[in-house]
């Protein structure tokens, strides 16, 4: 039983609202205590295979003295959630988690003052268990008994201090996450998985390159298949209604042997993409610039060149959607990021008004980024206002999902160190070309549909932004280096040109650049004769930089490894955003025919840990998929389209090739707590390539680091 440390006599000065309490402020728009003894809890962030449900309940229970079953986390919906935009940057927990520690804070404070009133004691002498009010003086009640849902409508007020770290007992355990086990057991639990009544079965018609136009159309001949209920047209855009997924499918290819297209312009040729990037109209800013206190001469200057290419998101489930017109408007079902965003654009690419739209969350396969989930909610909508009421579903295909989903932006990045006589780093130089890094629904002036834009009336499409540097930053994102260098400048190239369509993929640009400043730093190291982890402390004054370092070397008994033939280790460092994670990677790799990654020893600090089990599986995934797009991945194509539109063409990393993961956690419980989701790609991809010329004795600049290339780098 926990004392009432959370009351309003603990109030404390005015600020502004932490989190999403800023632009959220009702508690009734976060939680709602229920009769039958469990409280719903109304977050805009959603689950992506993040656990960012359990961590979210977890806060709650903590801060209202409940147990974790007593928690009922809703899903996200236009209708009911608040609005906090997208699931991404590695934000939940601090926005979400945040804004609901004090949301409950308050509200827990708020009802043990009507506890004190009904009980007549006074509220001192008042404590929470499992949702039960115990006095000391012998009355009790408890939030059931209480519920008064019109006691939260009213604004938050950030005036409750929530729990300290030390008064913590659910917060900080290893709680195994809430939605596994339907996933493990095979329940039905994700879109794909959901069926409406008399649901239809839609597919839309891709054209054969992005900027191809419908010029004929043979519809009679699939109208009379069997099954097939309409073929829809609208402009380029070509779907077929079905009352089977067979049906679907079938129609589908007869759409395409019976469509009459007018090709678009040509694509860039892939093996130069990195020199025709360089060679785009571009926007140049200044990211960064720091001059010395004082100069000292120059003795010799390094230089590099770094690039990654397209990288697609691979979702093992391709995307899905429903959607279904009713009297009241339009109701979608969608595995989006961004519900709110979604029906933003949604709302005008089909001519509604956005209180016409309801897009409801529903688990899909994680992606971590701006996949084809937005874009099939389209499909789904565009195809159901003709099906007279009836639901449709639309499910794309694997060839959909790798060629017509959006891209990680390809990348080119110099960095050069000048050096004095001394061999100390006297000035850093990076320099980055790269498209902008999101064109997410919701952001821009035109919907960011990819239907949208084949339609009779497209609607424009326009160039991915660059998020603003306050939130992180798109391409330039930890271009600017922890290191301590007296004098540096940071230079983006925004490349107007989009021939792939590039938006968010995991971590933006900080896979990229972080693999070029602790790649760089390595050659560096090198030609100075510096041991990398040793020269990495440095130029390091941070001691939270400096002891994840120091701990994943330990881990990975680094001061003892000896040279053997065909093995390799390597370390990369990064601190996530700048601002964010720490995080510090070493790895252990075996050269033969190919590159094999066996090892990888992760230390991570994230501040506050809400929950180290979950924290330990996003760094596990995070550094398991940088592995995949470190060794394999690159999307693939000619000059008119995408050809890695298979798991053939796009390999991805297979479980036997999986390295074994070892996490070991830093906890902060006195710092905020911080996300954890995007910290280990880039330290982990330079990690590798840092092992690959530790093993090998060449360095391998271009991503991935494929049999090929090292093959070639060692002439």
């Amino acid at each position: 039983m926990n004392p009432a440390f959370n009351l309003a006599s603990r109030a404390v000065a005015a600020s502004p609202l932490p989190g999403s309490l800023r632009v959220n402020r009702r508690l009734a728009q976060w939680l709602k205590f229920r009769v039958e003894g469990y409280i719903e809890i109304f977050s805009g962030k959603v689950e992506i295979g993040q656990g960012i449900l359990t961590a979210l309940a977890q806060i709650v229970a903590e801060e209202l003295d409940v147990s974790l079953d007593q928690v009922r986390m809703m899903p996200a919906s236009t209708s009911m959630s608040p609005d906090e935009a997208i699931t991404s940057g590695s934000l939940s927990v601090q926005e979400s988690g945040t804004a609901l520690r004090h949301a409950c804070a308050e509200t827990r404070a708020i009802y043990l003052n009507a506890a004190a009133a009904r009980l007549g004691t006074p509220i001192e002498t008042l404590s929470v268990d499992n949702g039960r009010i115990v006095s000391t003086t012998g009355g009790e009640t408890s939030y059931w008994e209480l519920v008064d849902n019109d006691l939260l409508d009213r604004d938050a007020t950030g005036q409750v201090t929530p729990k300290p770290a030390s008064a913590h007992r659910v917060v900080g355990t290893p709680i195994a996450r809430l939605d596994l086990s339907d996933k493990v057991f095979g329940r039905p639990c994700f879109i794909h998985d959901l069926e409406l009544p008399r649901m239809l079965h839609g597919r839309v018609l891709r054209p054969p390159s992005a900027d191809a136009t419908l010029l004929d159309l043979d519809e009679a001949k699939v109208c009379a298949l069997p099954n097939v209920v309409t073929v829809v047209r609208d402009g380029s855009f070509v779907g077929v209604l079905a009352e089977s997924e067979a049906g679907a499918d079938a129609a589908l290819k007869e759409l395409a042997a019976g469509a009459t297209w007018h090709q678009g312009t040509s694509l860039p040729d892939e093996a130069s993409l990195a020199s025709w990037l360089m060679a785009q109209e571009a926007e140049t800013s200044i990211v960064d610039s720091k001059v010395a206190a004082a100069t000292r001469p120059v003795a010799r200057t390094m230089n590099a060149r770094y690039s990654r290419p397209y990288l697609a998101h691979g979702s093992i489930g391709p995307s899905c959607a429903l959607a279904q017109v009713q009297e009241s408007g339009l109701r979608v079902w969608t595995h989006s990021q961004g519900v709110f965003n979604l029906r933003r654009d949604l709302a005008p690419a089909l001519g509604l008004a956005e209180n016409q739209v309801v897009v409801q969350h529903v688990q899909g396969a994680g992606c971590y980024g701006h996949n084809g989930a937005d874009d099939v909610a389209f499909d789904a909508a565009r195809l159901a206002r003709a099906a007279g009421g009836r639901p449709v579903r639309v499910q794309w295909s694997r060839a959909d999902e790798l060629a017509w989903a959006p891209f990680g932006p390809a990348m080119v990045i110099d960095v050069e160190a000048d050096l004095d006589a001394e061999d100390s780093v006297v000035a850093w130089r990076h320099t980055i070309w790269s498209n902008g890094h999101t064109s997410r629904p919701g952001r821009g002036k035109t919907p960011a549909l990819l239907g949208a834009w084949h339609l009779a009336k497209p609607f424009e499409r326009l160039p991915a932004i660059n998020p603003p540097a306050a939130g992180g930053g798109g391409a330039e994102r930890n271009s600017i280096p922890l290191y301590t260098f007296p004098a540096w400048q940071i230079v983006n190239h925004w490349v107007m040109a989009m021939p792939l369509r590039a938006s968010a993929l995991r971590s933006l640009g900080a896979y990229a650049n972080v693999f070029a400043i602790e790649s760089f730093i390595d050659e560096l190291a090198a030609t100075l004769g510096a041991d990398p982890v040793a020269f990495r402390l440095r130029y390091l004054t941070d001691p939270r930089a400096r002891t994840v370092i120091e701990r994943a070397a330990a881990k990975a008994r680094w001061a003892d490894r000896k040279k053997r033939e065909g093995i390799g280790r390597g370390v990369g460092f990064a601190r996530y955003k700048n601002t964010g994670a720490y995080c510090a990677v070493v790895a252990e790799i075996e050269a033969d025919t190919e590159i094999r990654v066996r090892r990888l020893v992760i230390a991570v600090d994230v501040g506050l840990v809400i929950n180290p089990d979950g924290l330990a599986n996003q760094i596990e995934g995070g550094a398991i998929q940088a592995t995949s797009w470190t060794l394999k991945e690159a999307v693939r194509f000619d000059r008119t389209r995408v050809t890695s539109e298979s798991w053939e063409t796009y390999p991805i990393l297979h479980c036997s090739e999986t390295p074994a993961v070892e996490v070991e956690i830093v906890s902060r419980s006195d710092c905020p707590a911080a996300g954890a989701g995007e910290a280990a790609q880039g330290p982990t991809a330079a990690a590798i390539a840092n092992a690959v010329f530790d093993s090998l004795g060449i360095r391998v600049r271009d991503l991935p680091l494929t049999g090929e290339r090292i093959r070639a780098a060692m002439g």
